[in-house]
């Protein structure tokens, strides 16, 4: 009789409860692809039908990396391949504000239920779309991964933030634990 635990399922298992074809050995572990991708609005799909496990969704994204390529692994003890994400592989969905101006605290929760602080450990950035010039919010959340902050979460934001400065140089900033973050120009005063 062997004390060795035994083998853990591999992912197809976990989702559709059933195994599938043995990976090719030969294949590369850069070149296996989940059939997972991550949509923009954080909903997860597996070979093209949603996740609705929500545990099981916590429990990958538990386990996901991002290389210096911009790749996103899912990394398990017993395997690991890379899935799609179309844009941030999570979504801030909810803000909490404590405190007003520069003694805020704004503590964020994502799709998946993980609460994160704004601050220096987790900043918010915000890209400008070339083609639309509309903003794109994101939070760290943790590693190199973030979280796309939603557009009304982002209106809150815009709604709590102070103009700074002068002129044409005036911006929109807010606080959240000792940190200050630019959500963009408000333009001429």
């Amino acid at each position: 009789m062997s004390n060795q635990p035994p083998n853990p399922p591999n992912l197809s298992e976990l989702i559709i409860g059933k195994p599938s074809k043995p990976a090719n050995r030969d294949t590369l572990a850069e070149e296996r692809h989940f059939g997972i991708r991550i949509a923009r609005d954080g909903t997860w799909y597996y070979q093209g039908t949603p996740i609705r496990r929500l545990p099981l969704v916590k429990l990958f994204s538990s386990v996901i990396r991002r290389d210096g390529e911009d790749r996103y692994w899912l990394i398990t003890p017993a395997e690991q391949g890379i899935i799609d994400v179309d844009d941030a592989p999570f979504v801030a969905v909810e803000v909490n504000a404590e405190g007003t101006g520069r003694n805020a605290q704004l503590t964020f929760r994502t799709n998946l239920d993980e609460e994160i602080v704004a601050g220096n450990a987790h900043p918010i950035r915000v890209e400008i779309d070339p083609k639309t010039e509309e903003p794109k919010p994101y939070i760290h959340v943790r590693d190199n991964l973030e979280a796309l902050i939603a557009r009304p979460v982002f209106y809150e934001l815009a709604d709590m933030a102070e103009e700074i400065g002068s002129g044409e140089e005036v911006e929109l900033c807010l606080w959240s634990d000792g940190a200050v973050f630019k959500l963009g120009n408000a333009g001429a005063e």
